[in-house]
């Protein structure tokens, strides 16, 4: 895939629900789209209330106020949340639907059809209750678009599927711009590795490459 990395001196638009958004364009993502019930929800207000008194008692108001922390109290706040919050996905939570290999290749397909014309897409894993995924959108096409036609598409189809009724996906996204080609490398060796942290079997998860 293109990649083109961060630009700490680019435009950038930012804007935050639960979860911080770093928009800026030409960028390559890596993002992690979970099921509704992926995280019990007594687990997912006490990670943020946490993660809101960290960043309030180290001064960190908007996005340039933590990039300014040094290294140390960075890689802190990444053990402490972000890395929290994927094993979390990892620990298989909830009612996985994604594990049966019908519902999963409905996501896969989902993610390729639009590649290409609306993003460039790179490597790819579709976990029992959350996937992951690179890719980097073509001008005139936003990144919350196109998580938001993903979602709506496998919902329906996943539901139907399993003759299924409610909220499948959550909401929000988690998604990160990648800063370097060794940050890029290192998103491909966690996604090619995440099935294995998982202890999980041939056939509940599915892994895509670069288009």
């Amino acid at each position: 895939m293109s990649f083109k990395p961060f630009d700490p001196h680019g435009e950038l638009e930012t804007y935050q629900h639960h979860l911080p958004h770093w928009r800026q364009k030409g960028v390559t993502y890596f993002i992690t789209m979970r099921l509704a019930d992926s995280i019990p929800q007594s687990k997912l207000r006490e990670w943020e209330h946490d993660r809101r008194c960290w960043l309030q008692a180290n001064g960190c108001g908007n996005h340039d106020a933590f990039q300014q922390l040094p290294e140390k109290l960075r890689n802190e706040f990444h053990r402490r949340f972000t890395q929290k919050f994927h094993a979390w996905l990892d620990a298989g939570y909830g009612a996985c639907w994604l594990r049966r290999p019908d519902a999963a290749q409905i996501v896969s397909e989902a993610l390729r059809y639009f590649a290409g014309s609306r993003y460039a897409l790179g490597d790819f894993v579709v976990m029992p209750n959350h996937l992951h995924a690179l890719i980097s959108p073509v001008p005139g096409h936003e990144l919350k678009n196109i998580t938001h036609s993903w979602k709506s598409f496998t919902a329906k189809q996943i539901n139907r599927l399993l003759n299924h009724t409610g909220r499948f996906w959550q909401a929000e996204s988690y998604d990160h711009i990648v800063r370097s080609v060794e940050q890029l490398e290192h998103y491909r060796q966690y996604i090619a590795d995440n099935p294995i942290k998982a202890r999980l079997k041939e056939g509940e998860y599915l892994i895509g490459t670069s288009t």
